[in-house]
């Protein structure tokens, strides 16, 4: 059980990681071809300073990062106890523990991806050309709207995470 655990706490750390520098690139002007800074959204010449998905971005690099670091396996840390009787202990309850949280915090990562893909797909405004991917932000927007202002996003990502885990969410029905 510690092996598998580990194989999976580094599979998903890795997942979180992907997700994280996507975000990173939609994020950047510099490389997100044309998409303002942020994903920033001005409206009607509105004036003043707007962080858009700024903080989303810094709290995908966070979340990924203690994912990481929590890929060390736990079966490396096995230890003789009672007397020696047990030479070797699995580690294994500590190791799904450390999986769980790597999977909570990857889930967290994918919501945040998900949601700037989302929002850069809504200031491109060209998606409607591709049905799925139409579908697909259809259902992000039943659980988020689009960021239009600053305002708290953990509940979104939330809402996301929620479906993430418990619906079909990113079903293609014909």
């Amino acid at each position: 059980i510690a092996f598998a655990m580990g194989g999976l706490k580094a599979a998903l750390a890795s997942a979180a990681d992907m997700c994280d520098r996507q975000v990173m690139l939609l994020v950047n002007p510099n490389t997100n071809r044309g998409l303002p800074g942020d994903l920033v959204r001005q409206n009607g010449g509105e004036t003043g300073l707007h962080h858009g998905f700024k903080a989303m971005s810094i709290t995908s690099s966070a979340l990924t990062a203690e994912a990481l670091k929590a890929t060390m396996p736990a079966a490396s840390f096995s230890r003789s106890t009672e007397s020696h009787n047990q030479d070797k202990v699995s580690m294994g309850t500590i190791a799904a523990r450390d999986a769980e949280r790597v999977c909570t915090l990857t889930e967290r990562v994918a919501a945040i991806h998900l949601l700037a893909a989302a929002q850069a797909c809504d200031i491109r405004s060209t998606v409607r050309v591709r049905p799925l991917l139409s579908k697909t932000l259809q259902n992000i927007r039943s659980v988020s709207d689009p960021v239009t202002f600053d305002r708290p996003l953990d509940e979104d990502i939330e809402r996301m995470c929620v479906g993430i885990r418990y619906t079909d969410f990113f079903r293609m029905k014909p």
